[in-house]
């Protein structure tokens, strides 16, 4: 790929496609729905419990980790899906260890969620 040079017109051009990104991903991508709805729980959660700077700054990278993991994720499958629409084994090791990433973090995020939320509970 040939580099032309900086200008802030391609700047803006790439953040322009990174928006739609981020649109195509809540939009079509099913899993990101359930991701986002969490993250929306957690975030009025976080209000209902007042949460402290450091708390806030970690429930906000988790959720960052978490839809970026699917963001990754769908753009795997999809490219996978282009170059080999047939069922392949090599493929699906590959959408497999995707989806691995995605729930990894995913459990990594409700851990750091346990740990900041059940203090806050009372019993």
């Amino acid at each position: 790929m040939k580099n032309s040079g900086f200008t802030f017109r391609k700047r803006l051009a790439s953040f322009r496609y990174a928006f739609n990104g981020i649109r195509l991903l809540i939009q079509k991508e099913h899993n990101a729905w359930i991701h986002c709805f969490a993250a929306i729980c957690v975030v009025i959660a976080g209000f209902s419990f007042g949460l402290s700077k450091t708390e806030w700054v970690t429930v906000v990278i988790v959720i960052g980790a978490v839809l970026s993991a699917e963001a990754v994720n769908s753009s795997i499958e999809s490219l996978a899906d282009l170059v080999s629409p047939e069922y392949n084994e090599a493929i699906k090791k590959t959408k497999d260890l995707a989806a691995g990433a995605v729930l990894i973090m995913a459990i990594a995020a409700a851990i750091v969620g346990l740990i900041i939320f059940i203090p806050k509970l009372e019993f």
